[in-house]
């Protein structure tokens, strides 16, 4: 297909990357335009604005920060749509979904444009394997059309629902993930403070109940502060504000998420916003602080 990419950050450019192998014929657009002329070399064409990454394309792809960053991409005096032609938009980043539901309306009728909220999990190692899961909601039909385009990537594309119901899914998944991953700090901090060699505990618990992705990948950089970023305390605890606030607006009870908000918050006002999401081991283990700050 011709398709317009926006967006190359952690997870951007690697799903670039697959859609090139693939076979696709992409223009790329991101903020920092180094990222973009980076693909040129894959058979990427970098564009210098949304609108003209729009040019000549059957659909564009997102995979931006938050709502300000999609709407200004969409709607924006150099967005997607000051080019007329494309008939659809795939939105990977992860925002309310309510906000995606006025957006999305907003396009249809300004664009005739359709709209698949498909936010995704797996990280970046996910994004590199084509082993990504992909939650989307909007329209089942265009999926349909769609959906061997976006195995590039992903190796689990599951339809949910109505525009937004792909966001709120993103959301659940939060909730048990930040969950999954303060608990694993914890019981780190705890093992270490007993004297238990804390970097056997994954080992320990493999093929048990306590076994999960986020204790395999977490616990380790949890132990060591990782070079890389997967993913920053603040941005996490953006998608954990909005969970609170959806479950607030439907008077869900949510006491063990609202623990890890304030968990996320904590670790905000110690300085490690921009730190790898690892470093909530720091609130149990301060001790650590010092070698996540360096992030």
């Amino acid at each position: 297909m011709k398709l317009a990419l926006c967006g190359l950050g952690l997870m951007g450019a690697p799903l670039a990357q697959r859609l090139l192998a693939a076979g696709h014929q992409l223009r790329v657009w991101n903020r920092s335009p180094a990222k973009a002329h980076a693909l040129v070399s894959a058979g990427a064409v970098a564009c210098a604005t949304p609108a003209e990454a729009a040019q000549g394309v059957d659909g564009v792809l997102l995979c931006l920060l938050d709502a300000a960053a999609v709407e200004q991409v969409v709607f924006g005096p150099d967005g997607l749509t000051q080019t007329a032609g494309w008939q659809w938009l795939v939105d990977h980043s992860s925002i309310n979904p309510d906000t995606t539901r006025e957006l999305a309306q907003r396009l249809r009728a300004g664009h005739g444009a359709q709209w698949l909220d498909a936010p995704v999990s797996g990280g970046v190692a996910g994004a590199q394997a084509g082993q990504l899961a992909i939650m989307v909601g909007g329209d089942a039909a265009l999926l349909a059309q769609l959906e061997a385009t976006l195995k590039a990537y992903a190796a689990n594309v599951t339809w949910l629902g109505p525009v937004g119901a792909g966001q709120t899914a993103k959301l659940c998944n939060q909730v048990i993930v930040s969950a999954c991953v303060a608990a694993v700090a914890e019981a780190l901090s705890l093992a270490r403070q007993a004297g238990v060699q804390a970097e056997r505990l994954p080992a320990a618990f493999a093929g048990g109940w306590a076994d999960s992705a986020p204790l395999r990948v977490f616990a380790p950089r949890m132990l060591q502060a990782p070079d890389n970023v997967l993913g920053t305390v603040a941005t996490m605890l953006k998608d954990v504000d909005t969970v609170m606030a959806q479950a607030q607006a439907r008077a869900v009870p949510m006491p063990v998420t609202a623990n890890v908000q304030q968990s996320l918050r904590q670790a905000v006002a110690m300085g490690l916003a921009e730190a790898d999401l690892s470093a909530v081991v720091c609130i149990s283990h301060p001790a650590s602080q010092a070698d996540f700050a360096k992030e």
